[in-house]
């Protein structure tokens, strides 16, 4: 990442004032390709002749100290400290702080030579990234085969690929649509999303630059593609947010605006440089001021980027133009004491090691993660920054045969990222091994087959083993990628959708109606249901919506008000209002927060099932509302990868096991008071009083941390048949 690079060379600058809205700050001739000192390719044509350079700019020692403002807040937030909850803004500042110094090499050579070499470009920065990206990622391989989840190694190694071949934001923005990933630990490949941001743009960014140079004669129009990018970039940024959070953040197109802001403030640095002394105080104070505002103040529940980035954006770009004078104004020069300096040539390591050392330490070192042990651990990140600069960073860029030959930089670029592809792609046949024990009896089978498939299930759950059967179906690496036709047909609304489309199961061509009605945790049972619609010839119409609860109470979603589950909500009731279905089975999840602090809670949220259910019984012939599943203690899927014969260790009791009794207890007497029928599921996961298993037979009962396995859920279907007895739906 080049925002996070140590770029001694590249910070050097005398004013800023070579060139009207030109500016010599660059990573230039120390850090090109070719000899330092060597003289740069002479102009081709007929009046060819040896440019004429600028001086030799010197160091911005305020900006290696913004550098270290910026990596410290980043790393600080991702210790969990709660003084710097928005930390995260670090790497906006980064942004801005690349563009402005790529962006002036690269108009300090477009200024030298009329062109832009893209080779010696891309060259100088392989060797700026990759020698230390590569071995980070290599070591952190390795850290996931031995101490991270073996669940998740394949998924670790798709990461690091992405991330070797520059597209992991792309890849976290899709994941991050997945309702049922959402829940999942950040990667240890996740901080690489940056980086690959940056190199998207470093591909667009220097042709742009090219074209324009060649194309206008005039400076502010050579700048003037990058200022329309910029702008639509802005608006995909304030647009995207509410949408599709994970792209908003994680999107290139909603990024790309932070980078060209730097850049643009390149082409002004020599008007900069003569600012008034008291405006480029002012304008250093508020930029640091700004900064340290949004570090403090924003949370992860604050809309970002949007109109929330505008804030540290602009406040390192201030910063960073105040300081452009000859005479840098008291808060530069602030930024430039020799620790914030050092701690700023090592921002780039700091970086890359920070992220894995946290996400793998706490696991190396079977301890709970606190802030106390990120702390330490940061620490220890910092000290292999410094190792890894003076054994690896340094040596390489600092070699005379890469520094001069462009080529030869460029295949050690190509040979490195080979190596991370090749090693993600080899790690990945070859995942750590997930012990077992015996085998188990068939679950599904088992019950098709007993005379009362609920008393054969009561005795297979207390009778469970401690550990994973040899026979586990699907096999546990498989678990959370099942996904039953709901999902996959793109049935079930994602947080941003305010009505369901028009997915129909079973017979289609039926009179019989039955309606699936509910949030996530109503439609883990529709495996159950389409069987149950296709042998008895039903039309099964889907209605879900993730977190949406069935209870009127607005709730919060993402960090806000779900509008969108209320107007989703009441689309569906009127939509099964039309349909005057035989059967609505309804269920939500017991996790909610309300929108309004509750005076009485367990009425509120009583009301709020009441009003629902009063219309769904109106509206149909017959009411089942299905309480709540049991929750294991934590993602039982990752758990039972890390203490496969020591299960009990994961479980939780039938009392612990309730996720909230207040809604539950509002649920069940809401439901009484419409006289709909209600069934309790807790027997079919907990033995009375005592344990609720992981594994009964030879399945998995959990997907993660709250979800009913597909697979589990399939294998109940006799159970939930004869409770449909009554409605007549069942032979």
């Amino acid at each position: 990442m080049t925002a996070l690079t140590r770029t001694d060379p590249a910070q050097r600058t005398g004013a800023c004032v070579t060139h009207p809205l030109i500016t010599p700050y660059a990573e230039q001739e120390r850090d090109s390709i070719r000899q330092p000192g060597s003289s740069p390719p002479p102009e081709h044509g007929p009046r060819s002749r040896r440019p004429v350079h600028s001086p030799e700019p010197s160091l911005r020692k305020d900006i290696q100290g913004l550098r270290a403002l910026a990596v410290t807040l980043v790393v600080l937030a991702h210790a969990q400290l709660p003084f710097v909850s928005g930390g995260y803004i670090g790497v906006d500042v980064f942004f801005v702080i690349s563009g402005f110094l790529i962006t002036g090499g690269l108009i300090r050579e477009a200024e030298r030579s009329r062109s832009v070499s893209l080779r010696r470009f891309y060259a100088r920065r392989a060797l700026r990234i990759l020698p230390l990206a590569t071995l980070v990622a290599l070591t952190t391989m390795a850290g996931c085969w031995f101490f991270a989840s073996k669940i998740r190694f394949t998924e670790f190694m798709n990461d690091a690929l992405a991330g070797a071949l520059y597209f992991m934001n792309v890849d976290l923005a899709a994941s991050g649509t997945d309702y049922l990933r959402e829940g999942a630990a950040p990667s240890p490949f996740q901080h690489f999303w940056s980086l690959s941001v940056e190199e998207q743009f470093y591909l667009l960014w220097p042709v742009l630059l090219l074209v324009s140079w060649k194309c206008f004669r005039r400076p502010w129009l050579k700048a003037l593609p990058l200022g329309v990018l910029c702008l639509v970039s802005f608006a995909f940024s304030v647009g995207v947010g509410e949408a599709s959070p994970s792209w908003s953040y994680f999107g290139p197109h909603t990024r790309l605006w932070e980078l060209g802001a730097g850049s643009l403030l390149a082409f002004a640095a020599s008007a900069l440089a003569h600012l008034p002394r008291p405006l480029a105080e002012a304008a250093t104070w508020l930029g640091l001021a700004g900064i340290l505002a949004s570090a403090v103040l924003y949370d992860d529940r604050t809309p970002f980027p949007g109109y929330h980035a505008l804030v540290p954006v602009a406040g390192a770009a201030l910063v960073i133009a105040g300081g452009c004078g000859a005479s840098p104004p008291f808060a530069s020069r602030l930024l430039s004491v020799p620790p914030a300096t050092w701690l700023g040539g090592l921002s780039y390591g700091w970086y890359l090691w920070h992220w894995p050392v946290l996400m793998i330490g706490p696991s190396a070192l079977t301890r709970t993660p606190t802030p106390e042990l990120s702390l330490v651990l940061a620490l220890m990140a910092l000290l292999l920054a410094w190792v890894t600069l003076h054994l690896v960073e340094n040596p390489i860029r600092h070699r005379r045969s890469l520094r001069r030959r462009s080529a030869a930089a460029l295949a050690l670029g190509l040979g490195l990222s080979a190596t991370v592809v090749a090693g993600a792609l080899v790690a990945a046949s070859f995942p750590p091994a997930i012990s077992s024990t015996a085998r188990a009896p068939e679950l599904d089978r088992a019950l098709a087959a007993a005379d009362d498939p609920r008393t054969g299930l009561e005795e297979l759950v207390a009778g469970s083993a401690a550990s994973l059967p040899r026979n586990l179906s699907p096999r546990l690496t498989e678990m959370k990628e099942q996904r039953s036709a709901v999902y996959r047909d793109g049935c079930h609304v994602g947080y941003g959708g305010e009505k369901s489309p028009g997915c129909v199961y079973g017979d289609r061509t039926s009179d019989k109606v039955v309606v699936l009605f509910g949030d996530s945790h109503a439609a883990q049972w529709f495996p159950a249901l389409e069987s149950l619609s296709r042998k008895h010839g039903w039309k099964l119409v889907s209605l879900t919506k993730s977190s949406c609860k069935t209870a009127d109470v607005m709730i919060v979603a993402q960090n806000r008000p779900y509008k969108a589950c209320e107007n989703w909500r009441e689309d569906a009731l009127n939509r099964i209002g039309r349909l005057r279905p035989q059967l609505v089975v309804t269920s939500s999840s017991e996790a909610a927060t309300p929108a309004e602090r509750m005076a009485d809670p367990s009425a509120e949220w009583r009301a709020g099932y009441e009003r629902v259910y009063r219309q769904l019984a109106r509206r149909s012939e017959h009411l089942l509302v299905l309480l709540d599943n049991p929750w294991p203690r934590n993602d039982a899927v990752e758990c039972a990868a890390s203490r496969p014969l020591d299960l009990p260790a994961c479980e939780q009791s039938s009392r612990e096991a309730v996720k909230s009794p207040v809604l539950r207890e509002a649920s069940r007497r809401a439901a009484r008071h419409v006289k709909a029928s209600l069934l309790d599921p807790m027997p079919w996961f907990c033995a009375p009083g005592g344990r609720c298993p992981l594994v009964v037979g030879d399945t998995f009962v959990y997907r993660d941390e709250s979800h009913v396995a597909e697979s589990y859920a399939a294998a109940l279907t006799p159970l939930l048949e004869r409770e449909l007895r009554p409605t007549g739906l069942v032979d």
